[in-house]
């Protein structure tokens, strides 16, 4: 059957900076694509963007889309994910009435504290240990304490993609469990803590329905339909975060399958049948479509160091000197910023390198093997938790353009790694719309049949034994900056040797 009479399933990410959404057919052929950017306002620990704007850039992204060859009548379904944490508060007829407190806004110190105070049991319960000041529901609180009419005249708290979903279907809608994870909501249950809002004074009236990513919230109406070049009547499917919906997008939907994201910083997303529980608080899970469980956590080392070290010098040209020197006995710890969240918790630590380099080359060859390192680490650690670790790995992120790189971190992780040939947020909420409302078979189905594979590098023999002793070196150098448990490096350790 040709694309063109196939189904096809439109996927909608709202970023930071921009965007953008893709028709896809139930092959998995991408059809059409549109993306529109995004401004924000950022100053000090503020990072505010105009509710109002994203309706703008839904519709312009939808646009585009349908108008590079996509037939809007053959869209079976749509879902929305949008950044983690970006909260707004809207009046009775579903109207922002503040800014959108973006996901990284640090302005709810005082508001996180007393959150986790009142609520440290319930979030022990929900699979982590403290929320963060960016999280929604401290800057739900920060909001409140701002606008103390909000209570009485209505207002309620609607996430990034409650506004485009509502703009969508024209009425009041509910919330998915993954964008309200950062806003207090139990996953496991469906349902908000009550006597944790009751203690911080919020009215449950100001909180939304929840419902699991991957709910029918209802259908297109005429009005969205036209602003947005769609048809009436198309379902409207409950989303997820960008970071879940990435994971979708990469076809790591199944049990021990895990989605290791490398970009500026390294995000190592997996699935689980059960719900993950990490007394360190260093991994969270947010609940799949599947009923599984989504746990994940993102390091501060990453990608993002390699322009800043290496300015004004080509990837290739470094890639190819770095090439003869891997594996190096050089080590580094490559932190983006300082302070880590992932394999461990520690804000006090900093990059570091074993000693000088003897020059560029091998700077740049230590920074891909350390992230790999890392990587490694992460595995190790969510293992120790025990979570599944022998399903596949998919490789996204920019850093997967550097093909050395990528064999790498199979080199390094000791097992097959593959790549996905379009992944990215939207796509992932195309195989979730496919999901809910296509042929039965669920999520592992849509995803196998949508997410197309490009390549699998499997591991090489030669250099393993170097790796693996560099490797038990950067444990011990971590073990002895007081960052990394001893119990987590013995962990790694006994993997290595088995």
């Amino acid at each position: 059957m040709s694309a063109t009479g196939q189904d096809v399933w439109l996927g909608i990410d709202l970023g930071t900076q921009g965007v953008r959404a893709v028709a896809v057919a139930s092959d998995g052929r991408l059809l059409g694509s549109g993306s529109s950017p995004l401004t924000s306002n950022r100053r000090g620990e503020r990072h505010e963007q105009d509710p109002e704007q994203w309706w703008r850039a839904v519709c312009s992204a939808v646009g585009q889309t349908c108008a590079a060859g996509t037939d809007p009548r053959r869209i079976r379904a749509v879902a929305v994910d949008a950044t983690s944490g970006t909260v707004t508060l809207t009046d009775r007829h579903g109207r922002c009435v503040t800014p959108g407190l973006m996901y990284d806004d640090g302005r709810a110190t005082v508001e996180a504290e007393q959150v986790n105070a009142l609520g440290e049991e319930q979030w022990a319960r929900a699979g982590y240990r403290r929320m963060q000041r960016s999280w929604g529901l401290p800057k739900l609180r920060w909001l409140l304490d701002r606008y103390p009419r909000a209570v009485a005249d209505g207002w309620r708290l609607a996430h990034q993609n409650d506004v485009i979903n509502r703009r969508l279907v024209g009425h009041e809608v509910p919330t998915d469990t993954s964008n309200a994870l950062k806003s207090g909501a139990d996953a496991a249950t469906v349902s908000w803590p009550e006597k944790v809002f009751a203690a911080l004074a919020i009215p449950t009236g100001v909180l939304p329905g929840l419902v699991l990513p991957g709910t029918l919230i209802g259908e297109v109406c005429a009005g969205a339909a036209a602003e947005c070049g769609l048809v009436p009547g198309i379902p409207v499917v409950a989303g997820m975060t960008d970071g879940c919906a990435a994971q979708l997008g990469s076809g790591a939907t199944a049990v021990g399958s895990w989605n290791s994201v490398l970009g500026t910083t390294l995000v190592l997303k997996g699935v689980t049948e059960e719900l993950l529980h990490d007394p360190n608080g260093v991994v969270y899970s947010h609940r799949s479509p599947s009923g599984h469980w989504l746990p994940g956590g993102a390091s501060s080392t990453g990608a993002g160091l390699v322009a800043r070290e290496f300015p004004g010098v080509g990837l290739d040209l470094l890639t190819e000197e770095a090439v003869p020197l891997l594996p190096t006995g050089l080590l580094r710890y490559p932190l983006v910023s300082p302070g880590e969240r992932f394999p461990f918790v520690a804000p006090e630590a900093v990059a570091f390198r074993s000693r000088e380099p003897a020059g560029r080359a091998e700077d740049f060859a230590a920074l891909m093997q350390g992230v790999a390192y890392l990587e490694r680490l992460c595995f190790d650690y969510v293992d120790l938790l025990g979570a599944p670790t022998d399903g596949a790995v998919v490789l996204t992120g920019g850093a997967t353009r550097n093909p050395v790189w990528n064999q790498l971190r199979a080199d390094v992780l000791r097992r097959p790694v593959s790549l996905p040939r379009h992944a990215q947020p939207a796509l992932g909420m195309a195989v979730l719309a496919a999901s809910a409302c296509g042929e039965p078979g669920g999520l592992d189905r849509a995803a196998a049949a949508m997410v197309r594979p490009d390549r699998v590098l499997e591991p090489r023999a030669s250099g393993r034994s170097a790796h693996d002793e560099g490797y038990a070196r950067l444990l011990d150098l971590l073990v002895q900056r007081g960052w990394l448990p001893e119990t987590v490096a013995a962990h790694a350790r006994e993997r290595t040797a088995s």
